[in-house]
């Protein structure tokens, strides 16, 4: 982990849309329960459930985060893409143990944020949650850095496209050994076979599917490769004009999600088992964000609206590590909790999320002012 100051511009809305995503995980999806206990208005009830995850097959808002961030993550790498395979060995090590460090990195603070050191001192290796969401991050970067780094944009894009459809093919017409072909659920998928067999410790609540077992992280992979087209496209913004830009990236993502929930008919969106459909849905909806925060943000003059957005976004990694490692309620408590009491009782929960938020907000503001960019 390094702290750097960064020379050249960032881009605003990749920021801010990163820090929405986060904004969510930190205390947001609070929001719309506090809101309905201040207004009783059912409206805010229809909002709550896009801030749970799906139960199995569907989605819902808050399936959407964890995707987007893989995604967002390829639109970095495709800002600056680089072909490195014309380089004599000697030059590429240094690229590819950047890489290998930073895999190993982020798997092993993954495994921080689960808490996963077991029943403590001395570590249970068989205890520990070794699957996790910075792992999969860092998985599904990792080998899309490998391909846009020695493949061409063709041979990229049919990698995507064999990625999903052989994971169709897989999960719908293979039979699982001692079990079916076509078998979604949780306990029949070829999913729930590779957890068994191949992913050391334990699941995440001890789930026969672990959300980032072994075999998801395959088409997760395509979700940063379609980053990265994205990324491509958004550095040609002078070179096309930026609103064209802006449509095509707007138009290219309801064509995905189009074609998602075409595809859901026969392959269901499934978070779970992060099926080719929920790919296409995801990414689908990550280029519209992307598209629409481009405009606001880095078209018209809305970055400053979107301050609170791009100081989460500049350090999301240590902002998402300590929303697991810090107990920022006892803090918010400890710095607004007289606030939060000296309000009415149907304003307390609001306050109370509020509260929570600010305190994170605090110190984001502080490291963005001081120009402290923790990265990984």
């Amino acid at each position: 982990m390094t702290t750097t100051q960064p020379t050249r511009k960032r881009l605003a809305s990749l920021d801010a849309l990163r820090g929405m995503d986060m904004f969510w995980i930190l205390g947001g999806q609070s929001l719309f329960a506090a809101l309905f206990v201040l207004t009783g208005w059912t409206g805010w009830k229809v909002f709550e459930a896009h801030t749970v995850h799906s139960v199995w097959h569907g989605f819902t808002f808050y399936d959407l985060i964890f995707p987007l961030f893989i995604f967002l993550s390829g639109v970095a790498m495709g800002l600056a893409p680089k072909r490195i395979d014309h380089l004599p060995f000697d030059e590429r090590k240094v690229y590819y143990r950047k890489a290998g460090k930073r895999l190993l990195l982020l798997c092993l603070l993954g495994i921080l944020y689960n808490h996963g050191w077991g029943t403590g001192m001395p570590m249970a290796l068989d205890e520990i949650r070794y699957a996790s969401v910075l792992g999969r991050i860092a998985i599904a970067w990792f080998f899309c850095a490998m391909l846009v780094w020695h493949t061409s944009l063709r041979t990229q894009i049919i990698t995507a496209a064999a990625i999903l459809v052989g994971y169709w093919l897989l999960l719908c017409f293979v039979p699982v050994p001692g079990g079916s072909a076509g078998d979604l659920s949780a306990a029949g998928s070829w999913n729930a076979w590779f957890d068994a067999h191949l992913l050391p410790g334990i699941s995440y609540q001890n789930r026969v599917v672990d959300p980032e077992g072994v075999l998801s992280n395959i088409p997760a992979i395509v979700n940063a490769l379609m980053g990265v087209f994205a990324g491509q496209l958004v550095a040609r913004a002078q070179q096309i004009g930026e609103w064209k830009m802006t449509a095509l990236l707007f138009a290219a993502g309801v064509v995905s999600v189009c074609l998602g929930w075409l595809w859901d008919l026969q392959f269901p969106v499934n978070k779970e088992l992060w099926t080719s459909s929920f790919v296409l849905v995801t990414v689908g909806w990550s280029a519209i964000l992307l598209a629409v925060f481009y405009a606001l943000v880095d078209i018209l003059p809305g970055q400053r609206a979107a301050y609170p957005f791009v100081i989460i976004g500049a350090n999301s990694i240590i902002i998402y590590l300590a929303s697991s490692l810090v107990n920022w309620g006892y803090v918010s408590q400890s710095v607004f909790g007289g606030v939060v009491r000296a309000v009415p009782e149907a304003w307390q929960p609001l306050m109370a999320v509020i509260a929570l938020l600010a305190v994170q907000m605090l110190v984001l503001h502080w490291m963005y002012r001081r120009k402290i960019f923790v990265s990984v």
